[in-house]
């Protein structure tokens, strides 16, 4: 093969089409979305700039707040009717209301947002974004 039919092979295989499913899920379980093997994450939320495993960049990830937002998005609408159906059926003392849904909300917290970042990457390697599969890196004159 030529130099140019290599090139251009090459070039097809950066923009070919990635699963998204698989990544979701790898991302959920905090998984690398390229393998599935080395850890996404490095503590609690911290992306690791590489997979371990495979050499996957992950430095191109741009999560922000969208986990953040995802989060209580999710969770004020699961707790929100549940508070309700709660309070009119059982008519619990406000102590007791208050402290149930405030360790309730908050341990829903805790486990959504790691999952929810970890899938925010594993969309974002899937679909390319933000320079996930470039084969070359970005000059100034071309932005």
């Amino acid at each position: 093969m030529t130099d140019a039919a290599l090139h251009a092979v090459h070039d097809h295989d950066a923009f070919a089409e990635r699963p998204a499913w698989p990544a979701l899920r790898r991302g959920w379980a905090r998984r690398c979305p390229n393998c599935g093997a080395g850890p996404l994450l490095k503590g609690y939320l911290k992306v690791r700039e590489s997979c371990p495993v495979c050499s996957e960049d992950f430095t191109a990830q741009r999560a922000d707040d969208g986990p953040a937002y995802l989060t209580i998005l999710i969770v004020g609408h699961l707790m929100a009717p549940l508070l309700m159906f709660v309070f009119v059926k059982y008519r619990p003392e406000p102590a007791t209301l208050i402290t149930l849904f405030s360790i309730g909300t908050v341990a829903l917290s805790l486990y959504l947002l790691p999952r929810l970042k970890g899938a925010m990457v594993g969309l974002q390697w899937a679909k390319r974004m933000h320079g996930f599969g470039r084969t070359t890196p970005v000059t100034v004159e071309q932005l």
